[in-house]
């Protein structure tokens, strides 16, 4: 197999180049069995170069790109106005076959909809869904999905992402993985239509594990490997866990610091407990959302991600293109929707 190409767009983001660049440089330097394509205005790139090995030097290719999508760009714009950005160019790449994988920081719905226009869904799937892992008490992941690229979904939709979380998390090694729709109680009475409608979608077939609903709280025990809900749902979830999380770390942090027995305590006992707890939560370590259900690879890293998080993200490209994520997700989804679809 040739060494996996990833095509990332070094402007997106809320930190831009100046973040993207060093953390692509880094990435290199860790990974030596895989080349970058780094697309943005090449002026900027090239000023943020350091000194380069040879070995990193011989992997990584910079493409121009005249038109830069911001974050407040409307999706009219990112489709019709700027046919030479660097988010469009590395979908380009991707499509035409020059790239394995895409990279992107940017603005979300706008990658969404280039996404969906420029590589296509895969046939049976409305929309792409954003999908990412979640560390459990069970010291094990937990796949959610929509995280926001579907503010608004039918049930059907909701149906489809079941399908693609549970094929996409059998292909990162859960045997028989447990998939359930997120709710407001576990019980058949509670939710909204589409939850309601989902379910019986989901128990109707007999190709998933469906187990029904899960709350919130489920999620982070690790009751079930698979949870599906809207982007809107999703988002929230996610944002609020990221705020859950630093809201007890500053806590933790400031009361160590109160005065100098708490520091010491704090030094003696806890530091090492702090740190090992920080490695193993760190939003930034789970950073890179796959958008699946494209025919091709695109992963969305956090607006506001730092060089740490940007790195996560192009490892998770790295590994859906070592583990051939896209073309198994591909025949395994086309195959259990038509089996559904004839039950």
């Amino acid at each position: 197999m040739n060494a996996p190409v990833i095509a990332v767009d070094v402007m997106g983001g809320d930190l831009g180049p100046s973040c993207t660049v060093p953390a692509c440089i880094s990435f290199l330097e860790d990974t030596p069995l895989v080349k970058l394509i780094l697309v943005g205005l090449s002026a900027e790139i090239t000023s943020l170069l350091p000194p380069l090995t040879d070995s990193v030097h011989e992997r990584i290719e910079i493409i121009d790109a005249t038109d830069v999508i911001t974050m407040d760009d409307p999706i009219a714009v990112a489709l019709r106005a700027k046919p030479q950005s660097s988010m469009r160019l590395c979908l380009e790449l991707v499509r035409e076959g020059k790239a394995n994988a895409c990279v992107s920081a940017g603005n979300t719905g706008a990658l969404m909809a280039l996404a969906r226009f420029t590589l296509k869904t895969i046939p049976g799937i409305d929309r792409p869904a954003m999908m990412c892992c979640l560390p459990t008490q069970a010291n094990k992941d937990c796949y959610l999905l929509d995280l926001g690229a579907n503010v608004d979904c039918s049930a059907e939709q909701l149906f489809q992402f079941a399908v693609m979380g549970s094929v996409a998390a059998e292909v990162m090694g859960v045997i028989n993985p447990k998939v359930a729709l997120l709710n407001i109680g576990i019980e058949s009475i509670k939710g909204n239509q589409q939850v309601k409608q989902a379910t019986s979608l989901l128990e109707s077939q007999n190709k998933l594990n469906y187990i029904g609903f899960v709350e919130g709280d489920g999620v982070y025990r690790g009751d079930v490997d698979v949870v599906v809900c809207d982007g809107f749902v999703g988002n929230v979830l996610l944002k609020s866990s990221e705020g859950v999380l630093k809201l007890l770390r500053t806590r933790l942090e400031n009361r160590f610091k109160a005065n100098w027995l708490g520091k010491l305590k704090g030094f003696l006992m806890f530091l090492p407990m702090l740190r090992g707890l920080r490695k193993d939560f760190s939003p930034e370590q789970y950073n890179g959302a796959s958008f699946l259900g494209l025919q091709g690879v695109v992963v969305k890293s956090h607006g506001a991600a730092d060089g740490v998080a940007f790195k996560s993200a192009l490892r998770h490209a790295y590994t859906e293109v070592e583990e051939n994520l896209q073309a198994r997700l591909s025949k395994q989804i086309s195959s259990l929707l038509e089996d559904v679809l004839l039950q």
